[in-house]
């Protein structure tokens, strides 16, 4: 039986209705087939049948993140009514009650596993589910993820992890009340990829790029994600047998707007013009690697993007690929160089531009339309935020020999009688409650920064905080701490992929942009021939100037930038029938008595261009990455 028969039997048979009522087929049977889901559906449209259904049909037991722990037994008690097996873990629980679930769970004899959102901070929680068999993630009331929940639910920022440690397992996000903002922030925050599919779509449709990764498993996920979602994407890593990754690249670099997700394996030696944007899922790992990797686009001169998803997740992860990396002291000191370089680039609040240069030791003036000029942040005096975060770190070990990760020291500063503060007693330390001034998420920005300033550390395979030699003069007093404050997040500013599309238009004379038009048509025909890509006959720049000077002979068209002896002798007489120009005897070599000695173009055309046309100035070379 298919997937949406066996959905529709289960909803017959299991909850006695006859048919699904509005989105809830098409909801249930993308979910069935492993894709994400975002619903929001009045109460009583039927949200829970959403995934219930589906966690029945998927092989697996369905994890349900639910916020209502007075509600559970309920929900379990309604389920197991119909026939559906289902338990719940929270903190009403006693330690035989919650083992009992835990058994049934591994034995694969429940259909719906129900838990409160801060249980997914709790290592032995996620060593329990990396253990079974996951059908589907649900997280109920997921307005609580969106920035006005923060305190409701606080652990429901840190979903996006069920994306890192479990990618291939979909999930589905339900509410019923959220505005059309908070449905945005909803999908952002719970998957990078998701605000990656929104870049594409509303600044870069139909554009080529590249995203990179840094996992071969990432790069597979990626691209299919993209490609379910209507965005053509192809994966490259080293992975990949080489005919693969040949006859990837060679789609990149002739079809139009392809694409590629990858890691570092790809990029050396492209010289793709029309790259629109460069993506990094994933944080860089050097300043170097980024200048190169980001360098890939907009080589023809045209608006692109870089854009870079970072966060916590990500200066831990990578201090810790730095301590277990293999080497001497020697080589972890210049990675670890390395990486703060890259954070300082990231923390920065001046010109993004201005720090990557000074980097490479070249002044420059502030760009003016990088994220930090566009909407400049603020800084602020972190010094006793630092102090508070660092003294709960500290009181932890000496006072009770226990180090814990930034969920339960965040929880500690913000006075939240969590379950494991309770069972750890972490209500009775001085520092409880100390710093309810700032949200979770701020201090999430807090402890992320003092890692990136070298003022923590993170330890062993459960990631704990630690203090490090620099820490002591922030508690002393003897050091500030100025920390970058993220501002609101703007209106979508001009978009770069259709700005560079329409640039490549709007500079040319009115009469001009036809004859552009025909160009690249002529172009398209003549590198499709030959089997190359289009920027190898020649680049916008070219055809550009080509529509605007109107070239009449093979001279004056051999005065157009890129077009040199090779070029003019073999692509010369297609680009003149193009413009209209009608075939004659001519030789590249025209004597120059035939041109005009001011401008070095004919004096007498075949035809009578367009008579407001004025020449207009050679371009420079652009930069390659500005």
């Amino acid at each position: 039986m298919g997937g949406v028969d066996e959905a529709a039997e289960i909803l017959r048979r299991v909850f006695g209705y006859s048919s699904f009522r509005g989105a809830q087929r098409e909801i249930v049977e993308h979910v069935v087939g492993g894709g994400d889901a975002l619903v929001l559906m009045a109460t009583g449209g039927g949200k829970s049948l959403c995934y219930q259904i589906p966690a029945l049909v998927r092989a697996g037991v369905g994890v349900v993140v639910s916020p209502l722990i007075a509600l559970m037994q309920d929900q379990v008690d309604a389920l197991n009514a119909v026939g559906v097996r289902a338990g719940f873990l929270n903190s009403t629980q006693n330690p035989d009650e919650r083992r009992l679930v835990e058994s049934m769970f591994l034995a694969g004899e429940l259909d719906l596993l129900y838990l409160a959102p801060e249980r997914l901070r709790s290592e032995s929680t996620l060593r329990l589910l990396d253990r079974g068999k996951i059908s589907l993630f649900a997280i109920d009331e997921a307005h609580c993820v969106a920035q006005w929940g923060h305190d409701f639910r606080p652990d429901y920022l840190a979903l996006s992890m069920l994306h890192e440690r479990w990618p291939d397992v979909p999930r589905i996000a339900l509410t019923a009340t959220a505005t059309e903002a908070t449905h945005r922030e909803i999908a952002e925050r719970l998957e990078p990829n998701r605000q990656l599919l929104e870049l594409l779509r509303t600044e870069h449709p139909g554009d080529a790029g590249i995203v990179y990764c840094l996992s071969r498993a990432s790069t597979e996920k990626t691209a299919r994600f993209l490609a379910d979602n209507g965005i053509q994407a192809l994966p490259y890593h080293a992975g990949l047998d080489a005919e693969t990754r040949a006859r990837a690249q060679s789609r990149f670099l002739r079809e139009d707007g392809l694409v590629m997700v990858a890691t570092i394996a790809f990029g050396m030696g492209i010289d793709k013009p029309d790259v629109r944007f460069v993506a990094h899922l994933d944080l860089p790992k050097s300043v170097e690697g980024y200048y190169q990797e980001t360098g890939r686009a907009g080589r023809d001169g045209l608006p692109s993007t870089a854009w870079l998803a970072y966060g916590l997740q990500d200066v831990v992860q990578q201090r810790k690929m730095i301590a277990s990396s293999d080497g001497d002291e020697t080589y972890r000191r210049q990675l670890t160089a390395h990486l703060d370089a890259m954070l300082a680039l990231c923390e920065t609040i001046e010109c993004r531009r201005v720090q990557l240069l000074a980097y490479f030791g070249q002044p420059g003036e502030p760009c003016g339309n990088c994220d930090t000029c566009l909407n400049p942040p603020a800084s602020w005096d972190g010094t006793v935020a630092a102090q508070k975060l660092l003294s709960t770190i500290y009181r932890l070990k000496s006072e009770r020999r226990q180090r814990f990760g930034a969920g339960q020291a965040i929880d500690i500063l913000l006075g939240k009688k969590t379950p494991k503060v309770t069972q750890f007693r972490h209500d009775e330390l001085s520092v409880f409650g100390v710093g309810a001034e700032l949200t979770d998420g701020e201090w999430r920005g807090v402890v992320r920064q003092l890692l990136a300033q070298g003022l923590l550390l993170v330890e062993g395979d459960y990631s704990t905080l630690a203090l490090t030699p620099d820490s002591g003069a922030v508690l002393r007093g003897d050091r500030k701490v100025m920390l970058r404050r993220e501002p609101e997040k703007p209106a979508r500013a001009a978009k770069a992929g259709r700005a560079a599309q329409q640039a490549a238009v709007a500079e040319l004379p009115e009469a001009a942009k036809p004859v552009f038009e025909r160009l690249r048509a002529w172009r398209a025909e003549t590198a499709k021939e030959q089997g190359v890509p289009a920027y190898v006959v020649f680049h916008d720049a070219t055809l550009r100037q080509i529509a605007t000077q109107l070239p009449t002979t093979l001279a004056q068209l051999g005065t157009i930038g890129g077009i040199g002896e090779n070029k003019l002798a073999k692509y010369g007489q297609g680009i003149l029938e193009t413009l209209g120009v009608a075939p004659r005897e001519q030789s590249p070599n025209q004597s120059s008595d035939l041109l005009d000695p001011e401008t070095g173009f004919g004096a007498e055309p075949d035809f009578d261009p367009e008579p407001d046309f004025e020449p207009e100035p050679e371009e420079e070379e652009p930069l390659p990455g500005f």
